[in-house]
């Protein structure tokens, strides 16, 4: 349904204005970053290999239902490609997401209580390991292990030119708003700002210090909800 509808309002005159303007970071391009996306999923997959039963087992204990979550996303030039996290909400929680408030301003939606949230899934949550299924998209070139936040269709479709800039870059498993703003940065145009530093302030030693800030606030639980 959202790709039906994304492609015929990036057919129209959203297309046009964030195509005229649309730079290829030169992250993209770097033959650095993909080595070091390789190396890194593949270290997250043995880890993801290691983990995953004891995670699955907890999974279905808690709440009947799949392991995994598995949503469309876009990612560079709003390409659509297939995410999958671990489960942490009930099953039917995208039914349910209605009766949630948004504590967030913009196109983002967050809820620190939010009571879909499985008690299984708050451990993953605040640990990140219900993002270790995401290795998989970095290996496969959809994601990075550094970039942006990847939006659902329903998010982009309400992008301006502003904010079609943010996916000039690959999305990543983790970036500035992650190690920098996590939970405690609720509106999306202060994540923007975040995803558009990152881009200014790319360089091949830039994404090792992020991830090793990401390591500092996963095992330090900061921000995490």
């Amino acid at each position: 349904m959202y790709h039906t509808h994304l492609n015929s309002v990036l057919l129209g005159t959203t297309h046009t204005a964030w195509e005229l303007h649309f730079t290829p970071h030169s992250s993209v391009q770097s033959k650095f970053k993909r080595s070091l996306d390789i190396i890194g999923s593949l270290v997250g997959l043995l880890i993801l290999s290691i983990v995953f039963v004891p995670i699955a087992i907890a999974i279905k204990i808690d709440s009947p239902g799949p392991i995994f979550f598995t949503q469309e996303r876009y990612g560079l030039q709003g390409r659509p490609f297939l995410m999958r996290k671990f489960r942490s909400m009930v099953h039917d929680a995208e039914q349910l997401k209605s009766l949630v408030n948004n504590e967030a301003e913009g196109l983002i939606f967050k809820n620190k209580n939010d009571f879909r949230v499985t008690k299984v899934g708050r451990f993953l949550r605040s640990t990140s390991l219900d993002e270790l299924p995401q290795f998989w998209n970095v290996l496969m070139g959809e994601m990075s292990l550094v970039g942006t936040r990847p939006p659902t269709g329903d998010e982009v479709m309400n992008y301006t030119q502003r904010h079609w800039q943010r996916l000039n870059v690959k999305p990543g498993i983790t970036g500035e708003w992650q190690v920098n703003g996590r939970s405690h940065v609720k509106d999306f145009e202060q994540i923007v700002d975040l995803d558009l530093q990152y881009q200014n302030n790319w360089h091949r030693l830039y994404d090792l210090m992020l991830i090793g800030k990401t390591f500092y606030v996963i095992f330090g639980r900061i921000g995490a909800f």
